[in-house]
């Protein structure tokens, strides 16, 4: 049984699984195309922090880092290779939308990289859609930039 809970960044779990997403990310691109953001050194109160955990074992990752404009960015979204298959990742962003939305988060943006094919489809698929570089980041050929609208577009008038 899986289960979606609250993470600390500090938490030897979370951490051993940021470690293997920056293995996998640094075998697949050059260090100037990974954003390896430090999850521990942010603000108080910018972070949402979700880990995927089957029985005691913490098997996924993710994060949403709130900017003060009302959008946010997800990072470090990792499920280990040997629990890939059974949906979690869309769960894990369900649960992080959710959680990004109850804090007036209006609009999710992330990147990612070419090589990511899964994560790509599973972005696509939860409804992220390409889009434009977005700050702090430069474009970059093996980067992908995608986002998502939290909130329903309301209909114009007339319709």
């Amino acid at each position: 049984m899986y289960r979606i809970v609250d993470a600390a960044a500090t938490q030897p779990d979370l951490i051993a699984l940021i470690a293997a997403l920056d293995a996998y990310q640094s075998a697949l691109y050059p260090a100037e195309s990974n954003h390896l953001l430090d999850l521990a050194a942010l603000p108080a109160g910018t972070l949402i922090l979700r880990k995927i955990m089957h029985h005691d074992e913490a098997v996924g990752c993710g994060a949403v880092v709130l900017n003060h404009d009302g959008s946010g960015e997800m990072k470090r979204v990792f499920i280990d290779p040997r629990h890939r298959g059974q949906r979690l990742g869309e769960k894990l962003l369900a649960a992080l939308e959710q959680a990004a939305a109850g804090k007036s988060c209006h609009t999710l943006r992330l990147e990612t990289g070419i090589e990511q094919h899964a994560a790509v489809k599973l972005y696509q698929r939860c409804g992220y859609q390409i889009c434009e570089t977005f700050a702090p980041y430069s474009a970059d050929p093996l980067s992908i930039f995608m986002q998502k609208s939290l909130v329903a577009e309301p209909h114009s008038a007339g319709q």
